[in-house]
């Protein structure tokens, strides 16, 4: 049997979270708010706390800065059980961190120094644990300059080949960025960005195009997450739908899709099938979003399962 349940590689940052979020004051002037809190975000940082919160053995790889932020987003990591055994940190490196600033519809306008997921390297003789696992996640390909220039695909070439699922998310703004996410989808299973991501990279705009645009580069799946028009999925073997999101009172969007990432792999540990296992990952992402900060709204996973058998959609 596998070490881990789930191996999440990428994006890790500190995020200060503030709700809501009205105005940027005049000049040294001070604008009052309900809520302040901090989150371990980002595409890897979201996705491992919330599996490991619905009860994934949790393995976290990543970099972060020799600095106040980094000793608190380990602390935190550690809190909920994680792993963190493979969590780069060198001097002079800082940790990638956030200002966000939510506003009372969920949209968040925030500040970032990407910071650390710049640096940190799996060197090969990490590969047999980072890969020791039911699910292997690459979160944020695309920020990872040292990992982008080839790694990421070698150690995902490496957790196929040792039984491993494998799942992809992105940051992606331009076709100019699919050169470094293009590297790893002939070992990817499931592809998992927005769909304005995915739209970005390939400069299509219906769903079922923007699919195949990513199965014809390798990929055995694609789940495109729509936001507040649910999730759309299409395989390789032709099987697609559409899910409707679930009807929730929005708090927070910061880390959705993250938590999508996590709820997909709990689907996928526990042998759902397909329709069943995105449902799950919109519960979680729909869960996430009525709290401030990345995992805020997720338990675990019996309060996501029933979330999921209850709550309604949007029609």
């Amino acid at each position: 049997m596998p070490r881990y349940d789930y191996v999440s590689m990428g994006f890790y940052t500190y995020d200060c979270l503030g709700w809501p979020f009205t105005e940027v004051p005049a000049g040294g002037g001070t604008v009052f708010i309900d809520e302040l809190t901090l989150a371990v975000s980002g595409a890897g940082g979201t996705a491992a706390i919330a599996a490991a919160k619905m009860g994934l053995s949790t393995l976290a790889v990543a970099g972060v800065g020799d600095d106040l932020m980094g000793d608190w987003v380990l602390q935190r990591l550690q809190h909920f059980g994680v792993d963190t055994s493979c969590v780069q940190r060198k001097p002079g490196w800082k940790t990638s961190s956030s200002i966000v600033l939510t506003r009372a519809d969920g949209s968040r306008p925030a500040l970032h120094r990407k910071g650390a997921t710049s640096d940190f390297f799996v060197t090969n003789d990490m590969i047999p644990q980072v890969t020791d696992t039911k699910v292997f996640h690459a979160g944020g390909v695309g920020l990872m300059d040292a990992m982008d220039k080839g790694q990421s695909a070698t150690v995902m070439k490496a957790a196929k080949a040792a039984g491993a699922i494998t799942t992809v998310d992105v940051f992606a703004g331009s076709p100019k960025d699919l050169p470094a996410i293009a590297h790893v989808l002939p070992y990817t299973d499931y592809f998992m960005p927005s769909i304005e991501e995915a739209q970005a990279l390939c400069g299509l705009s219906d769903h079922g195009d923007t699919a195949r645009f990513f199965l014809d580069m390798g990929v055995k799946a694609c789940v495109l997450t729509l936001g507040g028009d649910g999730a759309y999925y299409h395989d390789a073997e032709g099987r697609k739908f559409h899910l409707p999101s679930f009807d929730i009172d929005v708090k927070c969007t910061c880390g959705c899709g993250d938590a999508f990432d996590a709820g997909f792999a709990v689907g996928l540990v526990n042998g759902f099938d397909p329709e069943t296992t995105v449902r799950f990952a919109q519960a979680t992402s729909a869960l996430n979003a009525t709290g401030l900060g990345s995992q805020a709204g997720v338990k675990d996973f019996s309060h996501t399962l029933a979330f999921m058998k209850t709550a309604k959609t949007r029609s």
